[in-house]
């Protein structure tokens, strides 16, 4: 009798585990996430000053770099001829002290930053690819 008894347990047991196993199957499709509302909000702001800020880390080749009392009408003059040879390329312009530079580009890859530099080598022979915040 108690072998009987202890062998329906154990049937009774694991059917009822099994049905259980089957309930919390993603097969059925029910996914309840628990989390804090708080999550959600920052996922939101997030996803929006992703939508506002669309620059990534990549790269540029830097044509242009000098300092001194003449180093702006430089740069501007060298981002000008720069902008008239290769319209289809954006170039930049910026300051940080005590430099102007002039960059150009916006390349995901370093071989691709490496291979621009070399097409402009012979116009811009001190160029270099320099790592740079892009625009998508």
């Amino acid at each position: 009798m108690f072998k009987f008894s202890l062998a329906t347990f154990l049937v009774l047991f694991f059917l009822n585990f099994g049905v259980k196993a089957q309930d919390l199957s993603p097969a059925n499709g029910a996914v309840e996430v628990v989390q804090d509302e708080k999550i959600g909000q920052l996922t939101e702001q997030y996803r929006k000053m992703s939508m506002n800020n669309q620059e990534i880390d990549g790269y540029r080749v830097q044509i242009f770099f000098d300092s001194g009392s003449n180093s702006k009408n430089k740069a501007v003059t060298i981002k000008g001829e720069f902008d008239l040879g290769n319209p289809e390329i954006k170039s930049y312009l910026s300051y940080k002290e005590p430099y102007y530079r002039v960059r150009v580009g916006n390349f995901r890859t370093l071989n691709e930053a490496v291979g621009f530099q070399k097409k402009i080598t012979l116009e811009y022979p001190n160029s270099f690819p320099v790592k740079d915040k892009i625009v998508l």
